[in-house]
């Protein structure tokens, strides 16, 4: 989340005039789960992963048209459970952000709906710790909960309760500093990696050891994590064993920013990054938003793959068919994919 996280993808008034009354409604008045419906008629949607069909080796959208809906969407994590979903939607050049959340209840899936905590301030990813005892996500809303937005963004922190999560809470230093914090993943052992851009802007991936109920100073990582021009959004898999992040400015890359991995050996040494490939990487700009499942298995990515690149529309459009690609994935905005996460390990050097 910064600068370079900020798209020139338009969006219509429509779609702004839309959202934002939906989540201005949620945030004052609150909503109420209501199962998703499919276009032709009300109907449950059960089982695992809201009743997608598994990827393999090739990347998929992620719920189209529930998820991945035509919206600018990522940041996407998900309770050990697997009974609640959470991911980021937002207008571009960051205008506006916020947290849905769908959950299964009772085996059925909840339309998604903006999180709870989440609707008045600008707030993005998500990402709720291995072992499903906190939530962490990124807001730019003061540390007292009421006021005037901050400039500067932080992490915040929630614990989970017999009745829910509990209030947002700020990190607080040593995490959060007068600089901008951002990206948060976790570790089992409760290690927090996180994106830091201090005032000099020299942006980087860090590392808080977590101890005695506490973060101990955060430590920015070597050249080999923090390697290219730029680099940020890292996210670590539970077993600390890789971190999947994106980088810009790597020769040989396919797009301005492609997703790369880099894995942690035995000493604490990482090796250099590697190129996930075009099986997750595109030629498309954004590509910033990675995460894995609870268990590992999945690698879920943010990514535009658009399916209008010719200049020439057959049919000529008219108003139902501009309608029609405003609300469908894959219309230029990003969408959420996921593939089978086997191959990262193929790639260790």
């Amino acid at each position: 989340m910064n600068e370079r996280d900020r798209t020139r993808d338009g969006a219509g008034a429509r779609f702004a005039e839309v959202l934002a009354a939906a989540v201005l409604i949620c945030a004052v008045a609150g909503c109420a789960s209501a199962p998703l419906e499919s276009s032709e008629a009300a109907a449950a949607i059960t089982g695992e992963w809201l009743g997608q069909a598994l990827p393999g080796d090739q990347a998929k959208l992620f719920a189209p048209g529930i998820v991945s809906n035509g919206w600018y969407t990522r940041d996407l994590t998900v309770t050990p459970d697997g009974d609640e979903i959470y991911f980021t939607v937002m207008l571009p050049h960051f205008q506006f952000s916020t947290i849905l959340v769908t959950r299964r209840v009772d085996g059925v899936w909840t339309e998604p709906e903006v999180a709870p905590f989440s609707g008045r301030y600008k707030d993005l990813e998500p990402a709720v710790s291995p072992d499903g005892h906190s939530f962490f996500f990124v807001s730019h809303r003061p540390e007292d909960g009421a006021g005037d937005p901050e400039e500067d963004s932080d992490i915040w922190v929630m614990q989970r309760t017999e009745t829910g999560w509990s209030d947002p809470a700020p990190l607080g230093p040593p995490v959060n500093t007068e600089g901008q914090e951002y990206f948060p993943s976790v570790t089992l052992d409760g290690t927090l990696y996180f994106t830091r851009r201090p005032p000099d802007d020299d942006e980087g991936i860090y590392r808080a050891r977590h101890a005695d109920g506490a973060y101990l100073e955060p430590e920015r990582l070597g050249p080999e994590v923090n390697a290219g021009r730029a680099r940020f959004n890292a996210w670590i898999s539970a077993d600390e064993s890789f971190l999947i992040l994106p980088i810009a400015g790597i020769e040989g890359a396919q797009g301005a920013v492609d997703y790369y991995v880099t894995f942690r050996n035995d000493d604490d040494t990482w090796s250099g990054p590697v190129n996930l490939g075009d099986r997750v990487n595109s030629a498309f700009r954004p590509e910033y938003a990675a995460s894995l499942s609870p268990d590992g298995r999945w690698l879920f990515f943010m990514g535009t793959r658009g399916r209008y690149a010719d200049s020439r529309m057959e049919p000529p459009l008219d108003r139902a068919a501009l309608e029609r690609i405003h609300s469908e994935p894959e219309n230029g905005n990003p969408d959420i994919y996921w593939i089978d996460a086997g191959f990262i390990q193929d790639l260790r050097p």
